[in-house]
């Protein structure tokens, strides 16, 4: 097995080769096209700004380099906002892998919503042999709206999309490597594809 972990400007790499580590998994950090091609398992992590992420991904080819990966790729947190195809933050254009728009939260509750919150999922999948509802842990302002391709919800001032599956690709809202059981347990499943 060949985890690549994505390398652009965003934060949270360094938690999820932790993760990767905990499960006996020697991941690389990367950018090169070809190293990213050949793993048999690419993560994008996430903890960052929609705008330069995908301004990074445009300088270094991985706009159009991501969305060709035939592997499971997994998007954490902003990983999975760049993976939709538009952002509120910084009016950006994005990759267009899931039919999602992404909004900013807005409402009386403190933004952004930071902790724990309640995942509704079908036991199915990233979620396979996770009890359901469970709970996962967020950072996060801006959310996935609910569509077609969901396959988790959580509700925080509006319900939103907790994960999403299309095809090879599969994201996250919520930090699995910073949510105990049921996140390595998810981290274990995708692995498992």
């Amino acid at each position: 097995m060949s985890v690549a972990i994505l390398k652009y400007n965003a934060g949270n790499v360094q938690s999820v080769l932790f993760a990767m580590k905990r499960l006996g998994v020697e991941a690389q950090v990367t950018n090169d096209h070809d190293e990213l091609r050949a793993a048999s398992h690419v993560i994008i992590p996430g903890v960052g700004e929609a705008g330069s992420a995908m301004a990074y991904f445009r300088e270094h080819g991985l706009d159009t380099l991501i969305p060709t990966l035939k592997q499971p790729v997994l998007g954490i947190c902003l990983g999975l906002q760049v993976m939709c195809e538009h952002s509120e933050e910084a009016d950006t254009p994005c990759l267009g892998i899931f039919p999602h728009s992404v909004r900013r939260f807005s409402g009386p509750e403190k933004v952004p919503q930071v902790g724990w919150n309640t995942v509704e999922h079908n036991g199915l999948g990233l979620y396979k042999g996770i009890e359901g509802p469970c709970f996962m842990y967020y950072v996060h302002s801006y959310y996935a709206e609910l569509g077609p391709a969901q396959t988790g919800s959580s509700k925080y001032i509006v319900p939103f999309c907790a994960s999403i599956s299309k095809d090879n690709f599969h994201a996250v809202q919520f930090h699995p490597e910073k949510s105990a059981d049921a996140g390595q347990t998810l981290l274990e499943n995708f692995l498992a594809l």
